[in-house]
């Protein structure tokens, strides 16, 4: 048997307006073998004012998580021709995207790829199918901080891809920033994401996919918190209207009474139940199960790829 060759060790560097994530790895067989994860809810989309700037204090957060980054690359030994740093919708649409960037090259030592939103879901898109088992047409849903990616494939092939401009931080500060909430809160929720898919709701249907997966660290925390309680990890509408239950019942926006529930992931915890209870209602989905990846190792695989045809040739 012939021996696997191991590549350098390379990193996908992921700038959502939720979460920046990084993925270190070395492949094996043109395979990526994950070495070392980092993780940090920078919550970017919180920080964009009226006028469409990031403030200083959001800036700031981010720009402390890149230093955390490039002294991981550092421990790593990893060469900057083996990075992608690629940013997604709140780098898209603020006016002081220049001066991030300005201010994080030096830091980073690496030019910072802001993808449009329809790159965005091809490449979750492949994320999932490079981790997730499972055959037929699937339709994927992908709900970040400050967008939310649809996607039906079947095999390697994408049918359909777009990319909405709603996410939990955004509905945070338009729909859920005052405690206690009120059922009245999750119903304009839930009207909007309804109002912002009409336009895509009959040709989603019409694809005919025959599962559905997420891949968001709103289908996350809702799957640890299932997890904790040791009960089924497939989604359905009647957990997710227990947990609107849950939810309602709270004081705070710590909602430290429901169990399971991590302080990382409550900020966010109530904006991503109501748009999934949107998206289960009107999409008439009956179950939905977590994705194994999604954006960052859609990024992962396109640079280990990138990194085995170099050597190739």
């Amino acid at each position: 048997m012939p021996l696997l060759t191991v590549s350098q060790p390379y990193a996908a560097i992921t700038l959502g307006s939720n979460s920046f994530n990084m993925l270190v790895a070395n492949s094996v067989g043109n395979k990526p073998i994950v070495i070392a994860k980092y993780k940090r809810k920078v919550r970017l989309a919180e920080g964009i004012g009226d006028d469409g700037i990031l403030s200083e204090h959001v800036m700031q957060r981010g720009l402390e998580c890149l230093a955390m980054f490039a002294d991981m690359l550092a421990q790593h030994h990893i060469d900057s021709a083996n990075v992608a740093v690629f940013a997604t919708a709140t780098l898209r649409v603020i006016r002081n995207a220049d001066e991030f960037h300005q201010r994080a090259m030096p830091i980073l030592q690496h030019q910072i790829e802001v993808i449009s939103g329809l790159r965005e879901a091809e490449l979750i898109y492949q994320g999932m199918v490079a981790t997730t088992k499972g055959e037929g047409r699937r339709l994927v849903i992908d709900i970040g901080g400050a967008s939310t990616e649809f996607i039906i494939g079947d095999g390697n092939d994408v049918l359909f891809k777009t990319s909405l401009p709603m996410g939990c931080v955004l509905f945070n500060q338009r729909f859920f920033n005052h405690y206690p909430l009120q059922s009245l809160d999750f119903d304009q929720a839930i009207d909007y994401v309804d109002i912002m898919l009409a336009e895509y709701r009959e040709q989603l249907l019409t694809l005919d996919w025959q599962s559905v997966l997420g891949a968001s660290g709103a289908v996350q925390s809702v799957v640890s918190v299932l997890q904790h309680r040791q009960c089924s990890e497939i989604i359905t509408l009647e957990i997710l209207n227990g947990f609107r239950d849950d939810i309602l019942s709270q004081s705070d926006a710590s909602l430290s009474g429901i169990a399971g529930l991590t302080a990382e992931q409550a900020p966010t915890f109530a904006a991503g139940v109501a748009i999934l209870i949107a998206l289960f209602e009107s999409l008439s989905i009956d179950r939905l199960h977590l994705a194994g990846g999604a954006l960052r190792e859609g990024v992962l695989q396109l640079l280990a790829d990138r990194i085995a045809t170099k050597v190739s040739t």
